[in-house]
């Protein structure tokens, strides 16, 4: 066979698998291989074409990011807090501890200290008006989103206290670090780290949880040539769905090794690579995580003979053969595959218009 194998790609379970295209090895003609008299036949005709070379990879649709959300107040009771599968949105309530709720605000910043006038400048203060913004509480736009907390930013505060129902007189314009959580996203909770009913403390982690975000994860096999780049356009095909649109958005820089039950150290050439491909899933598309298959376009050659895969058979002594409708035997010279397709690329010893056998479907 002249093709080899460019790309390799594996489930998160580390098994790799094949990314170029190439003819199966369990599926190519053995030399002990005859047709028999008693199977059923028809016949295909060979055409010239283009022939598009796919990987054809497999991986899995999972939600990205983890993030643990902790407890910055004083020590208290978990009052409540949100079931597996539940998503909190900006300005949404996380848990309750003593029954006070803690509030999902979006930023990269931890919260490391109380807000309020008067306050050091800092980066969390821009992202706190951020979130004040978003959330329309400054109607009259008389915030400027910088590093200074300022009587607009105090004001904002306060119209979202009054949201909660807090009456006029307990309105502070302040936010203490036990009231609020920042989050670089939304949170999609996966699951609650502490009992409802226990005493939570000032470090404690009271949940777990994923971005909203979905993409396929995969993993490429460092043994292998790599010719898969960031930007690379992909095909990705859903269970039960038609193939959508996918884009390569990260590599991994750091191979990791599977590691073998027992003893035996892992296979060194085992090692896979990280590979992220962001796609835009279905709105109807609900399952947490799913097995995908991934098709990745590795090269094109135009013009050229098209034949079924499934007429080639083992020459005995070596090499491919096909059998001419009607007729005898014929020695062919095959070269690269399109196993999404079925078609094969015929070097030599066949013309355009000629019928072939194929096994009958």
């Amino acid at each position: 066979m002249s093709r080899r194998t460019t790309v390799l790609l594996a489930i998160a379970a580390a098994v790799p698998l094949a990314a170029g295209v190439g003819y199966a090895t369990s599926n190519r003609p053995q030399a002990a291989d005859r047709p028999s008299a008693g199977i059923p036949t028809g016949t295909a005709r060979v055409t010239r074409g283009t022939l598009t070379e796919i990987a054809q990879l497999s991986g899995v649709l999972q939600y990205t990011g983890e993030y643990q959300v902790g407890y910055q107040g004083e020590p208290g009771v978990l009052t409540a807090a949100p079931v597996a599968g539940t998503v909190v949105g900006r300005g949404g309530i996380l848990y309750r501890v003593s029954d006070v709720p803690v509030r999902l605000l979006l930023g990269a910043v931890p919260v490391y200290r109380d807000f309020g006038y008067g306050m050091t400048d800092g980066p969390d203060v821009r992202q706190l008006e951020r979130n004040l913004v978003a959330l329309g509480l400054d109607p009259h736009h008389r915030i400027t989103v910088d590093r200074h907390f300022s009587a607009a930013t105090a004001a904002a505060i306060r119209r979202w206290e009054a949201s909660w129902g807090r009456p006029a007189g307990l309105r502070t314009g302040r936010l203490t670090r036990a009231q609020m959580v920042f989050l670089p996203t939304p949170l999609r909770v996966t699951a609650a780290q502490a009992r409802i009913g226990g005493t939570v403390a000032p470090g404690a982690q009271v949940l777990t949880g994923t971005s909203t975000d979905r993409a396929v994860v995969a993993r490429m096999d460092t043994s292998q040539d790599v010719s898969l780049r960031v930007g690379d356009r992909v095909q990705v095909a859903l269970p039960d769905a038609d193939p959508i649109p996918g884009r390569v958005t990260a590599i991994s820089a750091v191979a990791t090794t599977a590691q073998n039950d027992g003893d035996q150290p892992a296979d060194p050439n085992a090692a896979t690579v990280p590979v992220t491909i962001s796609l835009r899933v279905p709105r109807d598309f609900t399952l947490a995580q799913a097995p995908v298959t991934v098709d990745v376009t590795t090269g094109s050659r135009s013009n050229v003979l098209l034949a079924p895969i499934a007429a080639l058979l083992a020459r005995p002594g070596g090499g491919y053969q096909v059998r001419l409708a009607g007729g005898g035997p014929v020695p062919v010279e095959p070269g690269h595959f399109d196993d999404s397709t079925g078609q094969v690329e015929i070097v030599s010893g066949l013309s355009e218009g000629q019928s072939v056998e194929v096994p009958a479907t």
